[in-house]
């Protein structure tokens, strides 16, 4: 698009750009109380001007059209921003509390469990799956996850027992059980 006019007398964009932005800017600022809203008016209806430059700068007012179409725009805004807030006030979830952490010395271990082992626990107990699921998405037989959890807990309990027997601060006696009860599915049927 050539910038020069085709006829005497008629508009050049740029020129024409140069002169009205900051009026353009400056008005919808004052009519929004928004300079980032204003700002992205005017851009998007300067835009706009260029595209249908060939048609505006042969009418009296390219101005009041560009004036028009930023108001359109920053009226579009407020009604995306009214929507959204309706939609968010309408559809709040309860606020979820944040888990309770479990214990450092059981997640340090699950560390040390063979990659299988750590994969079948992770979408057990933390991704909630049943075992039919983890079988789906680990691609193994439900047999096998079954397998891999049973082993999976009793290496974990049997390496949590041993920590709690070595910690100096251990009562006398036997060890407390420390079956880890984070890696207790709610129920132990298999959903």
């Amino acid at each position: 698009m050539s910038n020069s006019p085709d006829e005497p007398g008629q508009l050049v964009f740029e020129h024409w750009y140069r002169r009205e932005l900051p009026r353009v800017r400056q008005a919808l600022t004052l009519a929004t109380g928004d300079p980032a809203l204003a700002e992205e008016a005017t851009a998007e209806a300067f835009a706009r001007a260029l595209v249908h430059w060939p048609r505006l700068r042969t009418t009296a007012s390219p101005a009041g059209w560009v004036y028009t179409t930023a108001l359109n725009q920053v009226r579009r805004s407020w009604r995306r921003a009214l929507l959204e807030h309706r939609y968010t006030r309408r559809h709040r979830d309860e606020p979820v509390h944040a888990p309770e952490l479990p214990d450092p010395a059981l997640w340090r271990a699950v560390a040390e469990l063979p990659e299988r082992a750590r994969t079948a626990i992770a979408l057990r107990y933390i991704a909630d799956l049943t075992e039919n699921e983890v079988a789906a998405a680990m691609n193994v037989s439900r047999g096998t996850v079954a397998t891999t959890l049973s082993r999976a807990r009793a290496t974990l309990a049997a390496q949590l027992n041993s920590a709690a027997a070595s910690t100096p601060t251990a009562p006398s006696g036997p060890a407390p059980s420390r079956t880890p009860t984070s890696l207790t599915p709610a129920s132990e049927d298999q959903r």
